[in-house]
């Protein structure tokens, strides 16, 4: 009349749950498909290709771009934040910002000379004083934000 199901017991039953040790760490599992993964997914995707674009344009900075898209990639996909973070030319820039919440002279420098050559074209290109002043105050706060960060120790 009753008969003992070992397989359910073991497989099916939390109580009778077997611990077993992995070789190697099971990387963490993303979160389940759901509308806001996938916002920061494209959020990430955006901002990254913004980034390898700022790395040939010159009016567009690279490092804040990398630096969203590694925050927004660790949001939603443990393989692509891997990958940044790993990555040569990238890699350093998050470590440095993730470490120190540093940006390096060199970048400093190119963002602040970068916003100055778009605020000065768009004086010669005459653009209406409202917009000239919007320009100011938005590049000036993140100009000063940009030049209070540390160096970092490389």
């Amino acid at each position: 009349m009753f008969r003992l199901n070992l397989r359910y017991l073991i497989v099916r039953n939390p109580a009778f749950e077997l611990q077993m040790s992995p070789e190697r760490p099971e990387e963490p599992q993303p979160p389940p498909r759901s509308r806001l993964r996938i916002a920061w997914l494209a959020l990430g995707g955006l901002a990254l290709g913004a980034g390898v674009i700022g790395i040939v344009l010159p009016l567009l900075p690279t490092t804040p771009f990398v630096i969203l898209a590694a925050f927004a990639f660790s949001k939603s996909s443990p393989r692509l934040h891997r990958f940044l973070v790993e990555h040569p030319r990238f890699g350093p820039m998050i470590a440095d910002w993730t470490a120190h919440g540093a940006i390096a002279p060199r970048y400093k420098a190119l963002a602040v000379s970068m916003m100055l050559a778009a605020l000065t074209l768009s004086v010669w290109l005459a653009v209406p004083n409202r917009v000239l002043l919007i320009q100011l105050v938005c590049m000036g706060g993140a100009a000063a934000f940009v030049l209070s960060r540390p160096n970092g120790p490389r």
